[in-house]
């Protein structure tokens, strides 16, 4: 929860912005702007999130209003989509949520292993849930992640899409962290689930290191082997879908070993004829594991000072002192 700077808007559809999301060092890596709002009465707190300056708010409204319509677990609940054609806007109802960046800072680093497999666990089951759905988020990166005391929340979704239209270059682009884009899709290529695949492991690293590029020898000995398939710029060398990642992150033997399922690519159906799948393992399993006091602490804070927050006062209309006769 940041202060309001004077570019930001003051009021973004019925709701007074009353703070900034993200801290200014995120702000290059965030594909939106994001904000908390309250209505005037005071009745409704909500993420409202805008484009970036510069963006193209059209592709970003057909984004947002895309987002609007899934159903699917652990992306965060659109609730609302408004508006002009200049200035699209979306909200959604708020909890206290901090970032991935804002988690690693609120921590002092990077995170655990065993915080790093059920969180990525947790986005691993999300993100497999959408391929089946035939929805590609298009958009996961470190801002991307939401951490809650309900567990992490996919946003940003379409960003890729958004930020640039199929065939176009998207390296370099405002708001698109160039770790977390795939080869295929940061030369242009229609984003899909191995995209979402390679971000993944990129979120991965992230939490594990605190960059989305890190060199080998800085990811946990337990992640690297997987991590470092996810990043491969070779799409056939990557886990060929998100559940079999996060069968990988349930079971550390499956891709820290030689000969892992995650190892090697195609891991599902080079599985023998007959052979039962091991059990993936459920969010829940890792629930049971509490986020570092540090950030509990931090998305307390983050919850008072928002309680504590008051709109601002209205306008009063001038009025000319009297004469005193």
């Amino acid at each position: 929860m940041e202060r309001l700077r004077q570019d930001d808007p003051s009021q973004v559809g019925p709701y007074v912005v009353l703070a900034r999301f993200d801290a200014d060092s995120a702000e290059r890596t965030v594909p939106e702007r994001r904000y908390l709002g309250r209505t005037a009465d005071g009745e409704r707190t909500v993420l409202v999130c805008v484009p970036r300056v510069g963006a193209d708010p059209s592709r970003w409204a057909i984004e947002a209003e895309g987002a609007r319509r899934l159903s699917v677990p652990r992306f965060l609940g659109i609730a609302e989509v408004g508006g002009t054609a200049g200035f699209p806007w979306y909200a959604a109802p708020y909890t206290p949520a901090l970032s991935l960046p804002a988690v690693l800072a609120a921590y002092g680093g990077p995170l655990p292993e065993d915080t790093v497999r059920r969180l990525g666990a947790a986005l691993a089951e999300a993100l497999a849930a959408a391929h089946a759905q035939g929805v590609t988020h298009a958009g996961l990166s470190p801002a991307a992640v939401l951490v809650t005391p309900g567990g992490p929340l996919l946003t940003c979704v379409g960003a890729v899409r958004a930020a640039a239209p199929d065939g176009v270059r998207r390296a370099g682009l405002p708001g698109l962290d160039p770790g977390c884009l795939a080869v295929e899709q940061a030369s242009g290529g229609r984003p899909g689930p191995l995209g979402d695949v390679f971000a993944l492991g990129a979120v991965l690293a992230y939490a594990s290191t605190g960059h989305t590029v890190p060199e080998q020898s800085e990811l946990p000995p337990g992640l690297r082997r997987l991590v470092g398939t996810c990043l491969s710029s070779d799409p056939a060398l990557r886990p060929q879908s998100a559940r079999e990642v996060l069968r990988a992150l349930v079971s550390p033997a499956a891709g820290a070993g030689p000969g892992g399922e995650a190892s090697r690519p195609g891991g599902e159906a080079s599985r023998p004829a007959g052979e039962a799948h091991p059990p993936a393992g459920t969010v829940l399993d890792h629930a049971a594991v509490p986020l570092p006091g540090r950030v509990v602490a931090a998305l307390a804070a983050q919850s008072a000072a928002l309680l504590a927050a008051e709109l601002p006062a209205p306008h009063q209309p001038f009025a000319s002192p009297r004469k005193v006769h």
